[in-house]
């Protein structure tokens, strides 16, 4: 007989029941699109303000030129991402989990330390990179304001890279959206274990959606903060068409543009990036966690 006691009757909860990993991938692709029609105002300011060579207009500025301007236009390129934010969300979350549990198995911990948590974010990272560099490129190249009249609309946008550049063109900057993915979800993953640990127990749902916009807000700033300048070059490789070619490999384009622009231009687009990103991660969190525990309940 076994010697273990009872974990009920010591009080301590039973361990949650472990879903299947799909429904880490609707959870994370609910929580994906919600982020993205909430913030893709955003995140047009952040990769204008990358693709412009010497000093632009403010962030604020170039929002409110959107908004008197554009009006619904400032969601033009929404299409791209929103064809993809499902899939890829999913995919850094159910990847995320995929790779964290097999590291868990592999040492025998029931909880990830910081470093297996670091470690399970940037291979989820990597994963969901080469998802998304296609749509990622279309993205850039709606969002590019110097291209508002090259392409018709999102299919025109595919069709001409694929007649001038060939299917290789979709994945230029493949590299460098490695590095960015790896990074922001490394320091992403790596950290909401340690904020969630750091904030009071919550008491009720009211407090664990707070906790988790706090923690996936935090997570979200920090991966920002590291991720920016891998941001900034992939947006130029990936706007660059069938002419010369300025920028290639990312740490290479980093050194042209932190040469020519100065250490600063690697942060351009940087305000409106974390502000998508700070409380994007919240969202994401919330979303993904309130989702994840509705399926649960149907269980």
């Amino acid at each position: 007989m076994s010697t273990k006691p009872n974990e009920a009757a010591a009080g301590n909860p039973p361990p949650p029941k472990r879903q299947p990993l799909w429904h880490t991938f609707v959870s994370g692709g609910i929580a994906g699109v919600s982020e993205i029609l909430v913030m893709y105002p955003l995140d047009v300011v952040k990769t204008r303000a990358q693709l412009q060579v010497g000093q632009g207009a403010s962030m604020f500025g170039t929002l409110m030129h959107m908004i008197k301007h554009d009006g619904f236009k400032m969601y033009r390129g929404i299409v791209p991402p929103i064809l993809v934010e499902a899939p890829k969300r999913a995919i850094k979350f159910a990847s995320n989990k995929f790779y964290e549990e097999k590291i868990l198995n592999h040492y025998g911990n029931a909880r990830p330390t910081q470093n297996q948590a670091i470690a399970a974010g940037v291979m989820a990272g990597i994963t969901e990179a080469f998802v998304v560099v296609p749509f990622e490129l279309v993205k850039i190249r709606l969002q590019a304001k110097e291209n508002a009249g090259k392409y018709k609309n999102t299919a025109d946008c595919v069709l001409k890279i694929a007649q001038q550049e060939g299917i290789g063109g979709f994945f230029k900057g493949l590299e460098s959206t490695l590095w960015r993915h790896a990074l922001w979800n490394g320091g992403y993953f790596g950290l909401i274990h340690t904020i969630k640990s750091a904030l009071p127990k919550p008491q009720n749902e009211r407090q664990t959606l707070m906790n988790n916009f706090v923690a996936g807000g935090l997570a979200g700033t920090f991966g920002t903060i590291l991720n920016t300048p891998a941001d900034v070059v992939k947006s130029r490789i990936q706007n660059q068409g069938s002419g010369p070619i300025k920028y290639n490999w990312c740490i290479p384009s980093m050194i042209t543009v932190a040469k020519e622009e100065g250490i600063g231009a690697l942060y351009k687009g940087f305000l409106p990036k974390v502000l998508r990103l700070g409380p994007g991660g919240g969202i994401l969190l919330v979303v993904n966690d309130y989702v994840m525990k509705l399926l649960a309940s149907k269980q």
